[in-house]
């Protein structure tokens, strides 16, 4: 059985070499949806709360939302850096609190103190399910990512191979330590 979530995420981005539209910056609001799949967890009756499903991927993918995403080798990328530089907000203003851990990935680095994403392909819907994957495959047991974006969509299904032990009275997964972070249940 499958827990679904769906999370918003409003970026810009452009697709550097593009013949078309998508050539020039612009902006989206893109839904994100995440399917775990698992066996029902009999203390609380579901495969894995939603609104923990949501807090596990928004830690690391709310430096996608209201971010700018560029390839690494479009010739806007410097530029940029050079302006936030000037207005003096590429290390971070006091009013960013949006902003998750700092990442490094083959397919992604993110640099959440200037809202900058750096993707080593263009960031097209198919894109950022292989990003949001990478991201999260060893932390949920993820079965299936949609992502829509504009008239945009795609979706990619994953065959689930992790042994996530989870809590029997709230249903998220336990610390390394066998510890629930939420309740403090103790296996």
């Amino acid at each position: 059985m499958r827990s679904i979530a769906t999370l918003d995420l409003q970026y810009a981005h452009r697709f550097y070499g593009f013949k078309g539209e998508a050539q020039y910056l612009h902006g989206h609001t893109g839904v994100l949806t995440i399917e775990v799949e698992d066996t029902i967890n009999e203390g609380v009756n579901m495969v894995f709360p939603c609104n923990e499903i949501q807090k596990t991927a928004w830690a690391l993918l709310k430096n996608f939302d209201h971010a700018l995403i560029l390839r690494e080798d479009d010739p806007l990328l410097p530029a940029i850096l050079e302006v936030y530089e000037k207005q003096g907000i590429k290390d971070g203003a006091p009013t960013n609190k949006m902003k998750g851990p700092a990442f490094k990935t083959e397919l992604a680095t993110a640099y959440p103190d200037c809202r900058l994403v750096v993707t080593k392909e263009t960031m097209t819907v198919e894109g950022m399910i292989k990003i949001v994957y990478d991201l999260l495959k060893e932390k949920l047991n993820i079965a299936k990512i949609t992502f829509t974006s504009g008239v945009n969509a795609a979706c990619a299904e994953y065959v689930t191979k992790n042994n996530i032990d989870r809590c029997p009275l709230c249903g998220i997964a336990l610390n390394e330590n066998g510890v629930c972070p939420k309740c403090g249940y103790s296996k």
